[in-house]
């Protein structure tokens, strides 16, 4: 197993009037330096179209996990699917992107706009041979991977953006390949590339999308471990020992509440500083950052905290706060660039002790409400693919 590890952020819009979307994502891990990503696009739009896709991804995701081949997938995909009583087929086309030991990439396609691969930011072309399977055209490439590579996948509702509108025949592939290579930063997510290229697709159909449209982007990237330690311990003679255990990780480090930093302090023989105001732009709701040798980031805890997780909620959704968080330079903001963007895995060092702060009836924020606060974070940041260990003290 090597350092390197997938990041995946797909996000879609439905056809404007339709309360499900054609399209479908499907993402199995079936090792921990493999992955299987299906993009299905289902005929029409609406409920059968969701069906279709559904089934599709679903079905074929599973079947490739298992390392069933792929005239097996397709036969069984033919044989499966409900035929449309309108048009008298059953139609998915699909995109399948399967990562074998974080090392290569096999990347197979039915009719869906042809993967986009971005190396260092620029559009990088890939061999591709073609095969027959059940009378369908399918095609296949081999791709060695290299940390940074972007893998762009969308349906045609990318490709149909601005028809009739801003733009005459849509989106030309060469358009959206320049406008992936001119808005490309390496220090993006998966998730918010897809995003950024999503928001232009809802651009050119004016805010009334014409066909259902998904992106998807999986990225090639280096692991990279953060650690947050949240309160101090129950027993206050373990201060040291969940000290010692957090600073001897490996990794940035980020420091929540004003006793934990007063603890870290005190085990690293260090002062806390209150740097100037204008290096850290303060929002009027979340408390100040302050500095302590040693550590990457230190910050207040619950408020701070609190912020992260609504942040966190809405990047696996529809990540309409990217913006705030990616350019602020308050705690939430930061914590949230170092855990969204930065972190692959995360360890967290909660601890246990009532802070009698949170017991005065006017700050009705109780113990609990803070690990459970912990937990809604984690599951959040597991749901954006990262790994995440929480330590209680």
């Amino acid at each position: 197993m090597n350092s390197l590890c997938v990041d995946i952020g797909y996000h879609s819009l439905n056809k404007w009037g339709e309360q499900l979307c054609g399209d479908h994502v499907e993402v199995i891990t079936p090792a921990e330096d493999s992955t299987v990503l299906v993009l299905a696009d289902g005929l029409g739009s609406g409920v059968k179209a969701s069906i279709l896709s559904t089934l599709t991804a679903k079905i074929i995701s599973t079947m490739t996990a298992s390392n069933m081949s792929l005239e097996d997938c397709v036969a069984t995909i033919a044989k499966t699917l409900p035929i449309c009583s309108e048009r008298g087929i059953a139609y998915s086309t699909f995109t399948i992107i399967r990562i074998t030991g974080n090392r290569e990439a096999e990347v197979i396609g039915y009719d869906n706009p042809r993967v986009i691969l971005l190396r260092g930011g620029k559009n990088t072309p890939y061999p591709e041979s073609t095969l027959e399977i059940e009378g369908k055209t399918i095609t296949r490439s081999h791709i060695a991977l290299q940390e940074g590579d972007a893998f762009v996948c969308t349906s045609d509702g990318v490709l149909h953006a601005g028809v009739g509108l801003s733009l005459n025949l849509g989106w030309d592939r060469k358009d959206i390949i320049a406008y992936l290579e001119r808005m490309y930063d390496a220090n993006m997510t998966a998730k918010t590339l897809a995003t950024v290229l999503l928001d232009e697709c809802n651009s050119l159909y004016g805010g009334r999308p014409g066909d259902d449209t998904t992106v998807c982007v999986l990225k090639i990237r280096s692991r990279k471990p953060v650690n947050l330690v949240m309160g101090p311990p129950a027993k206050p003679e373990d201060d040291n020992r969940m000290m010692a255990l957090f600073f001897g990780k490996q990794g940035e480090h980020i420091v929540c509440g004003g006793t934990t930093a007063k603890i870290a302090a005190r085990y690293l023989k260090k002062s806390i500083i209150m740097p100037p105001l204008e290096e850290h732009p303060a929002d009027p709701d979340i408390p100040p950052v302050s500095e302590i040798e040693g550590v990457d980031l230190v910050t207040e805890g619950v408020l701070t905290f609190s912020r992260v997780l609504d942040y966190a909620k809405d990047y696996i959704g529809d990540n309409q706060h990217y913006i705030r968080w990616s350019s602020q330079s308050d705690g939430a903001s930061c914590i949230a660039r170092m855990l969204f963007e930065d972190a692959t895995d995360i360890n967290f060092y909660v601890g246990r002790a009532m802070n009698p702060a949170h017991q005065k009836a006017e700050m009705p924020l109780q113990y609990n409400i803070k690990m459970r606060m912990v937990e809604e974070l984690a599951d959040c940041l597991r749901t954006m693919g990262k790994r995440i260990k929480i330590s209680y003290f």
